[in-house]
Protein backbone atom coordinates (compact mmCIF):
# COMPACT_ATOMS: atom_id res chain seq x y z
CA UNK A 1 0.00 0.00 0.00
CA UNK A 2 1.67 3.38 -1.32
CA UNK A 3 1.34 6.46 1.26
CA UNK A 4 0.20 9.77 -0.61
CA UNK A 5 2.49 13.02 -0.28
CA UNK A 6 1.41 14.76 2.65
CA UNK A 7 2.22 17.91 1.46
CA UNK A 8 -0.29 17.47 -1.82
CA UNK A 9 -2.92 16.13 0.49
CA UNK A 10 -3.07 17.88 3.40
CA UNK A 11 -6.04 20.42 1.85
CA UNK A 12 -7.87 17.18 2.27
CA UNK A 13 -7.30 16.90 6.01
CA UNK A 14 -9.91 17.29 8.88
CA UNK A 15 -12.77 18.90 6.44
CA UNK A 16 -16.12 16.99 5.92
CA UNK A 17 -16.54 15.46 2.85
CA UNK A 18 -19.95 14.11 1.31
CA UNK A 19 -19.71 10.88 -0.32
CA UNK A 20 -21.45 9.83 -3.64
CA UNK A 21 -20.98 6.80 -5.88
CA UNK A 22 -20.10 7.46 -9.82
CA UNK A 23 -20.94 5.15 -12.76
CA UNK A 24 -18.08 5.06 -15.68
CA UNK A 25 -17.15 8.54 -17.68
CA UNK A 26 -18.00 8.35 -21.21
CA UNK A 27 -15.12 9.47 -23.34
CA UNK A 28 -13.57 11.37 -20.57
CA UNK A 29 -9.89 12.21 -20.86
CA UNK A 30 -7.78 13.74 -18.38
CA UNK A 31 -5.81 15.94 -21.28
CA UNK A 32 -8.41 17.74 -21.19
CA UNK A 33 -9.07 19.37 -17.76
CA UNK A 34 -8.07 22.92 -19.07
CA UNK A 35 -11.46 22.90 -21.46
CA UNK A 36 -13.65 20.88 -19.21
CA UNK A 37 -13.07 23.70 -16.93
CA UNK A 38 -13.68 26.56 -19.18
CA UNK A 39 -17.27 24.20 -20.34
CA UNK A 40 -17.98 23.74 -16.97
CA UNK A 41 -17.77 27.58 -16.33
CA UNK A 42 -20.00 28.40 -18.99
CA UNK A 43 -22.65 25.71 -17.62
CA UNK A 44 -22.22 27.92 -14.13
CA UNK A 45 -22.91 31.12 -15.97
CA UNK A 46 -26.18 29.70 -17.88
CA UNK A 47 -27.51 28.73 -14.65
CA UNK A 48 -26.27 31.72 -12.66
CA UNK A 49 -28.70 33.34 -15.62
CA UNK A 50 -31.99 31.46 -14.48
CA UNK A 51 -31.06 32.48 -11.67
CA UNK A 52 -29.39 29.52 -10.05
CA UNK A 53 -26.42 28.87 -8.16
CA UNK A 54 -26.02 32.41 -7.10
CA UNK A 55 -25.66 33.91 -3.39
CA UNK A 56 -28.34 35.72 -2.69
CA UNK A 57 -27.56 39.93 -2.99
CA UNK A 58 -23.66 39.01 -4.02
CA UNK A 59 -22.65 39.67 -7.40
CA UNK A 60 -19.90 37.22 -7.97
CA UNK A 61 -17.29 35.51 -10.69
CA UNK A 62 -17.37 32.14 -10.37
CA UNK A 63 -13.63 30.79 -11.58
CA UNK A 64 -13.59 26.61 -12.52
CA UNK A 65 -10.34 24.92 -11.98
CA UNK A 66 -10.43 21.21 -12.86
CA UNK A 67 -6.34 19.82 -11.58
CA UNK A 68 -5.37 15.92 -11.79
CA UNK A 69 -4.01 14.06 -7.68
CA UNK A 70 -1.81 11.34 -9.27
CA UNK A 71 -0.59 10.46 -5.49
CA UNK A 72 -4.49 9.10 -5.02
CA UNK A 73 -4.53 6.15 -6.53
CA UNK A 74 -3.78 2.26 -5.19
CA UNK A 75 -1.80 0.71 -8.03
CA UNK A 76 -0.49 1.92 -11.86
CA UNK A 77 -3.97 0.75 -13.27
CA UNK A 78 -6.05 3.19 -11.49
CA UNK A 79 -7.06 6.66 -12.73
CA UNK A 80 -5.43 9.27 -11.28
CA UNK A 81 -7.91 11.35 -8.96
CA UNK A 82 -9.06 14.80 -10.66
CA UNK A 83 -10.23 17.57 -8.02
CA UNK A 84 -12.91 20.07 -8.93
CA UNK A 85 -13.11 23.34 -7.52
CA UNK A 86 -15.07 26.36 -7.48
CA UNK A 87 -13.79 29.97 -6.34
CA UNK A 88 -15.49 33.57 -6.47
CA UNK A 89 -14.34 36.95 -7.39
CA UNK A 90 -16.36 39.94 -6.58
CA UNK A 91 -17.16 41.01 -10.47
CA UNK A 92 -16.63 44.56 -9.03
CA UNK A 93 -13.03 45.24 -9.63
CA UNK A 94 -11.59 45.92 -5.65
CA UNK A 95 -8.39 46.69 -4.41
CA UNK A 96 -6.36 43.35 -2.89
CA UNK A 97 -10.01 41.31 -4.86
CA UNK A 98 -8.52 37.72 -3.83
CA UNK A 99 -10.52 34.21 -5.44
CA UNK A 100 -12.28 32.75 -2.31
CA UNK A 101 -12.62 28.76 -2.32
CA UNK A 102 -16.30 28.02 -2.57
CA UNK A 103 -16.45 24.92 -3.09
CA UNK A 104 -14.52 21.35 -3.83
CA UNK A 105 -15.00 17.68 -5.28
CA UNK A 106 -12.80 14.99 -6.40
CA UNK A 107 -13.00 11.63 -8.21
CA UNK A 108 -10.88 9.09 -6.99
CA UNK A 109 -10.06 4.87 -8.22
CA UNK A 110 -8.19 3.49 -5.65
CA UNK A 111 -7.36 -0.18 -6.02
CA UNK A 112 -10.50 -0.53 -8.40
CA UNK A 113 -9.09 -2.87 -10.93
CA UNK A 114 -12.21 -5.03 -11.03
CA UNK A 115 -14.32 -2.40 -11.97
CA UNK A 116 -11.66 -1.02 -14.71
CA UNK A 117 -11.16 -4.45 -16.32
CA UNK A 118 -14.38 -5.42 -16.93
CA UNK A 119 -15.97 -1.86 -18.27
CA UNK A 120 -15.29 -0.69 -22.69
CA UNK A 121 -12.18 1.31 -23.48
CA UNK A 122 -13.88 4.59 -23.95
CA UNK A 123 -15.24 4.66 -20.48
CA UNK A 124 -13.23 5.86 -17.38
CA UNK A 125 -13.36 4.29 -13.99
CA UNK A 126 -13.45 6.86 -10.98
CA UNK A 127 -16.64 5.55 -9.20
CA UNK A 128 -15.69 7.92 -5.71
CA UNK A 129 -17.06 11.10 -5.41
CA UNK A 130 -16.45 13.31 -2.74
CA UNK A 131 -17.56 17.16 -2.15
CA UNK A 132 -17.64 19.76 0.41
CA UNK A 133 -19.78 22.09 0.74
CA UNK A 134 -22.69 23.89 -0.52
CA UNK A 135 -25.24 21.19 -1.73
CA UNK A 136 -26.53 23.56 -4.83
CA UNK A 137 -23.01 23.61 -6.08
CA UNK A 138 -22.76 19.53 -5.64
CA UNK A 139 -26.39 19.29 -8.02
CA UNK A 140 -25.37 22.17 -10.90
CA UNK A 141 -21.51 20.10 -11.32
CA UNK A 142 -23.29 16.58 -11.08
CA UNK A 143 -25.66 17.48 -13.67
CA UNK A 144 -22.96 18.61 -15.91
CA UNK A 145 -20.98 15.47 -16.04
CA UNK A 146 -24.40 13.65 -16.40
CA UNK A 147 -25.10 15.31 -19.22
CA UNK A 148 -21.06 15.52 -20.74
CA UNK A 149 -19.88 12.31 -19.55
CA UNK A 150 -23.28 9.98 -19.39
CA UNK A 151 -23.12 9.08 -16.16
CA UNK A 152 -24.78 9.11 -12.77
CA UNK A 153 -24.29 10.24 -9.74
CA UNK A 154 -25.60 9.07 -6.09
CA UNK A 155 -25.74 9.63 -2.50
CA UNK A 156 -23.07 6.87 -0.48
CA UNK A 157 -24.26 5.55 2.66
CA UNK A 158 -22.46 3.57 5.01
CA UNK A 159 -24.37 0.64 6.34
CA UNK A 160 -24.13 -0.46 9.83
CA UNK A 161 -22.07 -3.50 9.45
CA UNK A 162 -19.61 -1.07 7.05
CA UNK A 163 -19.38 1.33 10.24
CA UNK A 164 -17.91 -1.89 12.22
CA UNK A 165 -15.54 -2.72 9.79
CA UNK A 166 -13.96 0.70 10.42
CA UNK A 167 -14.29 0.69 13.36
CA UNK A 168 -11.76 -2.57 13.79
CA UNK A 169 -9.82 -1.51 10.98
CA UNK A 170 -9.01 2.03 12.35
CA UNK A 171 -8.71 0.63 15.94
CA UNK A 172 -5.86 -1.56 14.75
CA UNK A 173 -3.91 1.31 12.86
CA UNK A 174 -0.23 2.11 14.75
CA UNK A 175 -1.05 6.23 15.39
CA UNK A 176 1.13 8.74 17.71
CA UNK A 177 1.13 9.17 21.80
CA UNK A 178 -2.00 11.36 22.56
CA UNK A 179 -4.21 10.05 19.78
CA UNK A 180 -7.81 10.83 19.88
CA UNK A 181 -10.49 8.38 22.09
CA UNK A 182 -12.23 5.80 19.55
CA UNK A 183 -15.57 7.01 19.83
CA UNK A 184 -19.14 5.09 18.61
CA UNK A 185 -22.53 6.76 18.24
CA UNK A 186 -25.27 4.83 17.94
CA UNK A 187 -29.11 5.68 17.63
CA UNK A 188 -31.66 3.82 19.53
CA UNK A 189 -34.77 3.16 17.35
CA UNK A 190 -38.67 3.46 17.79
CA UNK A 191 -38.56 6.65 20.59
CA UNK A 192 -40.89 9.62 19.94
CA UNK A 193 -38.07 11.77 20.36
CA UNK A 194 -34.29 10.82 18.97
CA UNK A 195 -31.75 9.56 21.61
CA UNK A 196 -27.99 8.56 20.71
CA UNK A 197 -25.76 6.93 22.90
CA UNK A 198 -21.84 8.39 22.11
CA UNK A 199 -19.39 5.51 23.70
CA UNK A 200 -15.80 6.75 24.09
CA UNK A 201 -12.89 4.06 24.41
CA UNK A 202 -9.27 4.89 24.97
CA UNK A 203 -7.29 4.70 22.10
CA UNK A 204 -5.10 2.06 23.78
CA UNK A 205 -7.81 0.30 25.55
CA UNK A 206 -9.41 -0.29 21.76
CA UNK A 207 -6.47 -0.99 20.47
CA UNK A 208 -5.37 -3.99 23.49
CA UNK A 209 -8.56 -5.53 23.06
CA UNK A 210 -8.49 -5.75 19.03
CA UNK A 211 -4.37 -7.28 19.40
CA UNK A 212 -6.36 -10.07 21.05
CA UNK A 213 -8.76 -10.65 18.84
CA UNK A 214 -7.00 -10.64 15.57
CA UNK A 215 -5.69 -13.86 14.98
CA UNK A 216 -3.38 -12.81 11.45
CA UNK A 217 -2.08 -9.20 11.43
CA UNK A 218 -2.74 -7.72 8.51
CA UNK A 219 -5.63 -9.95 7.84
CA UNK A 220 -9.21 -9.63 9.06
CA UNK A 221 -12.36 -11.50 9.37
CA UNK A 222 -15.85 -10.88 9.86
CA UNK A 223 -15.48 -13.41 12.86
CA UNK A 224 -12.70 -11.02 13.74
CA UNK A 225 -15.07 -7.93 13.67
CA UNK A 226 -17.92 -9.39 14.73
CA UNK A 227 -16.11 -10.48 18.01
CA UNK A 228 -14.51 -7.14 18.50
CA UNK A 229 -17.62 -5.50 18.59
CA UNK A 230 -19.18 -8.25 21.27
CA UNK A 231 -16.88 -7.51 23.51
CA UNK A 232 -17.28 -3.55 23.26
CA UNK A 233 -21.05 -4.49 24.05
CA UNK A 234 -20.29 -6.57 26.86
CA UNK A 235 -18.29 -4.09 28.45
CA UNK A 236 -20.64 -1.02 28.33
CA UNK A 237 -23.76 -3.37 28.91
CA UNK A 238 -21.84 -4.72 31.97
CA UNK A 239 -21.53 -1.04 33.42
CA UNK A 240 -24.89 0.61 32.02
CA UNK A 241 -27.23 -2.36 31.45
CA UNK A 242 -28.05 -1.22 27.97
CA UNK A 243 -28.00 -3.67 24.95
CA UNK A 244 -26.51 -2.05 22.46
CA UNK A 245 -26.57 -4.49 19.79
CA UNK A 246 -30.11 -3.27 19.80
CA UNK A 247 -29.52 -0.02 18.61
CA UNK A 248 -28.04 1.25 14.99
CA UNK A 249 -24.15 2.10 14.70
CA UNK A 250 -24.63 5.41 12.98
CA UNK A 251 -21.25 7.19 13.29
CA UNK A 252 -17.48 6.07 13.80
CA UNK A 253 -14.65 8.35 15.06
CA UNK A 254 -10.74 7.14 15.46
CA UNK A 255 -7.28 9.01 14.83
CA UNK A 256 -7.49 7.73 11.44
CA UNK A 257 -10.61 9.03 10.45
CA UNK A 258 -14.37 9.44 10.73
CA UNK A 259 -17.32 8.33 9.16
CA UNK A 260 -21.44 8.73 9.22
CA UNK A 261 -23.81 6.39 8.57
CA UNK A 262 -25.51 9.21 5.92
CA UNK A 263 -22.09 9.12 3.81
CA UNK A 264 -19.99 12.10 5.81
CA UNK A 265 -16.55 11.25 6.19
CA UNK A 266 -13.45 13.54 7.62
CA UNK A 267 -9.60 12.28 7.21
CA UNK A 268 -7.51 12.80 9.71
CA UNK A 269 -4.18 10.86 9.13
CA UNK A 270 -2.70 11.56 5.35
CA UNK A 271 -0.52 8.43 6.24
CA UNK A 272 -3.89 6.50 6.06
CA UNK A 273 -5.46 8.11 3.60
CA UNK A 274 -5.11 5.76 0.45
CA UNK A 275 -6.06 2.65 2.85
CA UNK A 276 -9.90 4.49 3.66
CA UNK A 277 -9.95 5.46 0.39
CA UNK A 278 -9.52 1.84 -0.87
CA UNK A 279 -12.19 1.11 1.50
CA UNK A 280 -14.44 3.70 0.40
CA UNK A 281 -14.14 2.91 -3.38
CA UNK A 282 -15.19 -0.67 -2.84
CA UNK A 283 -18.41 0.56 -1.29
CA UNK A 284 -18.77 2.80 -3.99
CA UNK A 285 -18.37 0.07 -6.72
CA UNK A 286 -20.45 -2.05 -4.91
CA UNK A 287 -23.71 0.20 -5.10
CA UNK A 288 -22.70 0.59 -9.09
CA UNK A 289 -22.85 -2.58 -9.70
Amino acid sequence: QENADPQKTAFLLRKQWTLYSVTPLYRFSSANLKEYARLLGAFIAAEKQKGLAVEVGVDLDIKVTFSSLPDLRGSDQDQAAMLVQLSSRSSVPQKNSEEKLMWSGWFCCVSGDDLSENVPEDFTCLPLFLANGAESYVAIVGSWFQKTFDCRFCRLAISPLNLTWMAAMWTGCKVEKNASATELVFSVPCLPQPLDISYAIHPEDAKALWDTVQKTPGEITQEEVDLFMDCLYSHFHRHFKIHLSATKLVKVSTAIASAHCDGIIKFLQSKYLIGVLMLLTELAISQIQ
